[in-house]
């Protein structure tokens, strides 16, 4: 197992998977932020908090923290709300510390009530999502940000719209880059590293991203016009070291806790935050080949410490998010340390390799988050899913469709709406059997027999014929709920009087 390991044995997986994780970071922190109307900056120090600080104190040890798109909006109005960018850092700190607390009375535990075929449609729809949003970003056609996972863009735009205008305004070389690099990290991972393995500690996807800037410094070079610049290109802030840390960094203004808003947008975070926490941390943990189970409280506690951290430096709000996660466990991680590594990989871009990242072509990484997100929704896990029956598969299937439609909240939600529906409709049907032979009639209660089922049971009770002999039978029931026990009891008040001959089978532990 990885936690037997030494470090250096570690290190020959997680070196390799923190280069591919930072390779998808690095544009998703740079777009979350940008869209959240913050700096990009701030987003580059959410993703490296997240990395470090909260990756050494969670439990996880192939989950990947960092800016979420499912607080992109939240964060928006929340400036615009409070005035300042600086008031809603101090919403932060407030946030961060709820979460904390969430996590000190054990909240973690609400993570358990997602049903199985909801997560699971979760990571499917996550995969399709990464599909569809990269497609446009493979042809070249990069009018919405690196980690946009909503449907509606701006503009009227969405997610097909930009598929469509990707197609009618193809740019061929995008085009050639995104393939090119597709069949070289397939090959390179599936071919060449399994006949060379001292070739492990190589990942493809450095090798996809360096064919991409070569490909566009030839196209550059050879003059045809079809070179990639500008909005296809990663966009790394490239000053940083000019700039004096006063200016990097934002405090929080202290003075706006007499603006009740500021509670009610850090009850938001915390709230948002440790749902979408929570939420990736299940899926994480379902995909992790070791099948390691994550403390979800100390979770709560790691990313509260994350985000009050955030809130005093200038950060925006982070989250354990699936896309890194995914791509950590694609590239072969087994422990925390390619988490870390990724967030120092973040420091090391800023400061000094900003003008040779900013040459990356977002074809090049579109090839990448392609793959991560084949990995996501294969075919088997359809097939799996189908293979479990209605009560499985349906979830599972509205659940992609709600989140591929609205956002992975408002989806998730509607998919544990679903779930709980089919829940209570099983046991609905389940929960009471009648079976009769000539005069005599079996009613047994099984399950959870609950206020739900009393209209059933009283239907089968009043059809009864008169000088029926009546068995019910509640010993298979594992919970019975009042109104049940009190529609049994009026039944036998009532029965002689319609010459009904009723026992009731009760265990030992039940009490009229």
């Amino acid at each position: 197992m990885p936690h037997n390991q030494s470090i250096s044995e570690r290190l020959k997986k997680d070196a390799p998977a923190s280069v591919m994780v930072f390779l998808v970071a690095l544009p998703l922190c740079l777009g979350i932020a940008l869209a959240s109307g913050a700096s990009a900056f701030s987003g580059i120090i959410a993703g490296v908090v997240g990395g470090i600080v909260i990756g050494f104190l969670s439990g996880s040890q192939i989950s990947v923290s960092g800016p979420a798109a499912g607080l992109t909006v939240v964060v928006l109005n929340s400036i615009e709300t409070l005035g300042s960018f600086e008031a809603f850092l101090l919403a932060l700190v407030i946030g961060g510390v709820l979460q904390i607390l969430l996590g000190v009375v054990k909240a973690g535990l609400i993570s358990n009530f997602f049903p199985s075929a909801v997560i699971r449609g979760m990571l499917a729809a996550i995969g399709l999502i990464l599909i569809l949003k990269q497609i446009p970003h493979a042809i070249g056609y990069d009018f919405d940000y690196e980690g946009d996972f909503s449907f509606s863009e701006n503009q009227e735009h969405n997610t097909f719209t930009d598929i469509v205008f990707a197609v009618l305004e193809p740019n061929f070389l995008a085009v050639a880059i995104c393939l090119i690099s597709l069949i070289l990290m397939v090959v390179w991972d599936n071919k060449i590293k399994s006949r060379l393995p001292a070739l492990k500690v190589i990942p493809g996807a450095l090798l996809a991203v360096g064919a991409g800037i070569l490909i566009n410094y030839i196209a550059k070079f050879a003059g045809n016009g079809w070179v990639l610049e500008n909005e296809h290109l990663v966009k790394l802030p490239s000053n940083i070291l000019s700039k004096p840390l006063g200016e990097l960094f934002s405090s929080p203004d202290f003075s706006a806790y007499q603006n009740p808003q500021v509670y009610l947008v850090a009850i938001t975070i915390a709230l948002i935050a440790s749902i979408e926490t929570l939420l990736s941390i299940e899926a994480t943990d379902k995909l992790d080949p070791h099948l390691r189970i994550t403390p979800l409280n100390r979770e709560l506690i790691a990313q509260g410490i994350g985000n009050t951290l955030l809130g005093f430096i200038g950060g925006i709000p982070a989250t354990a998010v699936i896309v890194r996660s995914s791509a950590n466990i694609v590239a072969g991680a087994v422990s925390k340390l390619s988490a870390i590594m990724h967030g120092v990989l973040l420091i090391i871009s800023v400061l000094f390799l900003s003008s040779v990242l900013n040459k990356i072509p977002l074809a090049s990484l579109a090839a990448i988050l392609l793959v991560v997100g084949y990995k996501l929704t294969n075919p088997a896990l359809y097939r799996y899913m189908i293979s479990q029956g209605p009560s499985q598969y349906l979830p599972f299937i509205i659940t992609i469709v709600s989140i591929i439609f609205t956002d992975l909240l408002v989806g998730i939600s509607i998919g544990l709406m679903v779930g709980i529906a089919f829940m209570i409709f099983s046991n609905y049907y389940k929960a009471v059997h009648v079976t009769q032979k000539d005069h005599l009639y079996l009613i047994r209660l099984k399950n959870n027999v609950t206020f739900l089922n009393k209209f059933t049971l009283r239907e089968q009770l009043r059809r009864l014929p008169e000088g029926a002999d009546v068995i019910i039978d509640i010993r298979s029931a594992s919970f019975i709920d009042h109104d049940i026990r009190e529609t049994i009891e009026q039944f036998e008040v009532s029965a002689p009087g319609r010459n009904i001959q009723v026992e009731v089978r009760r265990n030992k532990t039940y009490s009229s």
